[in-house]
């Protein structure tokens, strides 16, 4: 993966420096106030990372999905009585003194963004073992003040503001802890775990459920297009697809055999009507303890390799499914078990048989991968490369990235991972097993 490690340590304690005083870091300042130690870095002239940690609290955060580096910025730093002010050509930061509150503005003076106080809260908690915290930090928005973004939700909202949403990956829902102003700012919430999203008459705010840290970047790009360059810049570039993807696609549940997966792809051309491509969902691999076996080992996929050369011959493209999961039969299965690579909760499919409804007297044994671990991520690759991709597939539909996790249980976050609790990275498994594809 090509995210960057991103770290910083607090070791500070409490008593040592009064609420009055700052240090100069290389990119901003940092500053205790309130048993709080605040730490303000400019990556650039627009955009602001805030950390937020309980004094005396050493830790180290690595983001998964920031890959931006601090820049060298001219930044003047004052002070106004209870105030100490942060500014670069493009934005100033407002730092209440006395309670810690911070006001991001305009280098006109224009207020954006306000935090609310009482402010940041840290609330100790137990993370299958280990001593950390759940955390929350509010903000004050206009009273008519648009906000877009989240992620893609079912909601039926453009506006996201008057709801309270619980931001966890799923089937139908992928969520981004961000949303961008009609005020020409943007707000990215750096953390994994389930986050409950809340705006109401008296704040709007960020909870989530595991954080050794608040940590936030404010980013300002004067309207939506600069804010959405300025995410770009700290998360990275979302590639283009190819110019054949914008055409036709065909799609349905699944087609059963290669020869109906091609026929349908005749058909469109005898009839004239312009296909681009077609995609091949699920179960050509076989029956469910096969479970994405990332070969063909159903019978009426008996010569793949020609299905994919019909295909081309009649100029069309073809995408095929893939999953984070694997049936008990497969070969990845079995490695990804002997090292201790598989999640123990239950996905889809639940029954080993492919009649409906489940019958759970016979249970698939479907287990999600750790995708967070880097060799994990290797030994998925492996079988991909040596299988499907040895026959010139156009694409992949990576499916059930979420992952997809089903009769969910409170302990099921309690899930050992290569980066600690599924809980405290849930959020990022889309990222890791998409990521460790598009890296590969």
């Amino acid at each position: 993966m090509k995210y960057a490690l991103v770290t910083l340590i607090f070791t500070c304690t409490m008593g040592s420096i009064s609420a009055q005083e700052y240090h100069k870091t290389a990119h901003g300042i940092t500053t205790w106030i309130r048993d709080t130690n605040i730490n303000i870095a400019f990556l650039n002239p627009s955009t602001v990372r805030v950390i937020k940690a309980p004094a005396g609290h050493t830790y180290t955060k690595e983001s998964l999905s920031v890959i931006a580096r601090p820049q060298d910025v001219k930044l003047t730093v004052t002070e106004k009585g209870s105030y100490l002010y942060l500014k670069s050509r493009e934005i100033e930061v407002e730092v209440n003194k006395t309670t810690g509150a911070l006001v991001f503005l305009t280098v006109g003076g224009e207020p954006l963004l306000k935090e609310k106080y009482p402010g940041p809260r840290f609330t100790e908690f137990n993370d299958a073992g280990s001593a950390t915290f759940s955390v929350y930090q509010p903000f004050v928005l206009e009273d008519d003040e648009a906000i877009y973004g989240l992620g893609q939700l079912q909601n039926g909202k453009m506006v996201q503001r008057n709801q309270t949403k619980r931001l966890l990956q799923g089937n139908v829902e992928n969520v981004v802890p961000f949303f961008q102003s009609v005020k020409g700012y943007g707000l990215f919430w750096d953390n994994y775990s389930p986050t409950t999203f809340k705006d109401d008459p008296h704040e709007t705010s960020f909870r989530s459920e595991v954080g050794d840290c608040i940590d936030y970047y404010f980013m300002y790009g004067k309207n939506a297009d600069g804010v959405i360059a300025q995410m770009r810049t700290l998360t990275g570039d979302a590639p283009m697809f190819p110019l054949w993807t914008y055409g036709f696609w065909q799609s349905k549940e699944r087609y059963k055999s290669q020869e109906e997966t091609v026929g349908v792809v005749k058909k469109y051309r005898e009839l004239g009507v312009p296909l681009d491509g077609i995609i091949q969902d699920w179960q050509y691999w076989g029956h469910n303890y096969l479970w994405n076996a990332m070969d063909f080992q159903n019978p009426l996929f008996g010569n793949p390799q020609k299905m994919v050369d019909d295909i081309h011959s009649l100029h069309a493209h073809l995408i095929i499914s893939i999953w984070s999961s694997f049936g008990p039969a497969t070969k990845p299965y079995r490695e990804l078990d002997k090292n201790g690579m598989l999640f123990n909760f239950t996905t889809w499919p639940q029954s080993g048989l492919e009649a409906w409804p489940p019958n759970m007297d016979y249970p698939s044994g479907v287990c999600v991968y750790d995708a967070y671990h880097p060799k994990a991520r290797d030994i998925y690759w492996k079988y991909l490369s040596e299988g499907l991709f040895t026959y010139g597939i156009n694409g992949w539909w990576m499916d059930s990235t979420e992952p997809n996790h089903l009769d969910w249980k409170p302990e099921d976050f309690d899930t050992p991972t290569y980066l600690g609790s599924f809980r405290k990275v849930r959020n990022a498994y889309p990222l890791l097993t998409v990521g460790g594809v598009y890296d590969h």
